[in-house]
């Protein structure tokens, strides 16, 4: 890999020669612009305005706009006599956990290979060091005209620069968070944590970029003049109006996505506490059937009376008389 920086880390009285290798690359599709109605690339050209013309790039400097607008040239020379000694090195200032590191701070990655023979032994030093304390380093180092705040960890055998941004470039969350006044009750957290655990850990290298591979299968049909690839697109989500519902079918999909069973124990628990919120009105209607019942059976009092006076019905002295 081409180093893209060379100098040395600073560790106390210790000199560490090293190279800055780029620890991440771009996999990104690029398109270019064109003319839509007849095809033709479309360039960026830079061009000085006293002049009108087209320049060169060994033609074009830097300089500074000052406040009233005026141009004060820059030269590459200016920036190499200012007195920082970070022009050259990776200045370690501090070490600290590494958990103290707010990850909002994280910037771009860089691999420190050993400058020679002769560092081999206090990059060793250094590397082992981290490791043992469980610490990182905290550093500043010059890079493409500007100081920067960096922070050396340890990755499997080798030390890695990470770019950080400065404490006064991260911004304050400012009207972010919701501010209405919600409450989650926990029969939610329990589905969201069900949720969680269904959903389980993923291994990183098993990820991939779709849309990236979506478009380089929609280049390829274009270029070969075979019909478009129609993927298909999932339903579009709409207003979520039960929470609880969402989060159930959410938990069943994940289930089924991982080859699950979605009656299992844990999800069964999940729909008793729903079926209860449920069967919570038809228990009101029982209990005031239940109530009114004893008014309806007031009915079979009546016939007991009838039944008593029967009896006096059924005396025939008169008939006996007759006879």
């Amino acid at each position: 890999m081409r180093s893209i920086w060379n100098g040395a880390v600073s560790f106390g009285l210790v000199s560490i020669p090293v190279k800055l290798v780029n620890a991440t690359e771009n996999h990104t599709v690029s398109f270019r612009q064109i003319h839509t109605e007849d095809g033709g690339r479309v360039r960026y050209r830079k061009v000085c305005e006293l002049e009108d013309k087209e320049v060169s790039g060994d033609e074009i400097g830097k300089a500074y706009e000052d406040a009233d607008g005026s141009l004060i040239p820059i030269t590459d020379e200016d920036l190499a006599s200012l007195p920082l000694p970070t022009t050259k090195t990776i200045d370690i200032v501090a070490f600290v956990p590494a958990d103290s590191i707010d990850p909002l701070q994280m910037d771009a990655a860089y691999y420190l290979a050993s400058g020679g023979s002769n560092a081999a032994k206090p990059y060793t030093l250094l590397r082992e060091a981290l490791k043992r304390g469980n610490r990182v380093a905290l550093a500043k180092f010059a890079l493409r005209g500007k100081e920067r705040l960096g922070m050396l960890r340890v990755v499997g055998d080798v030390i890695v620069l990470h770019g950080l941004h400065w404490p006064d470039e991260i911004r304050v969350p400012e009207g972010v968070a919701p501010t209405e006044d919600v409450k989650v009750r926990d029969k939610e957290l329990d589905l969201a944590e069900s949720l969680m655990d269904t959903l389980g850990e993923a291994d990183v290298n098993d990820l991939h970029d779709d849309y990236r591979q979506a478009v380089e299968e929609m280049i390829a049909a274009k270029t070969e003049g075979h019909e478009l690839p129609t993927p298909e697109r999932p339903a579009g989500g709409g207003k979520v109006i039960d929470l609880m519902a969402a989060l159930e079918n959410s938990v069943k999909a994940a289930q089924e996505s991982r080859g699950g069973d979605p009656s299992d124990e844990e999800v069964a628990e999940v729909h008793q506490l729903e079926d209860r919120k449920k069967k919570a009105a038809p228990k009101k209607k029982t209990t005031s059937a239940k109530k009114t019942a004893p008014q309806k059976k007031t009915a079979p009092a009546k016939k007991t009376t009838a039944k008593k006076t029967a009896p006096k019905k059924k005396t025939t002295p008169a008939r006996k008389k007759a006879s």
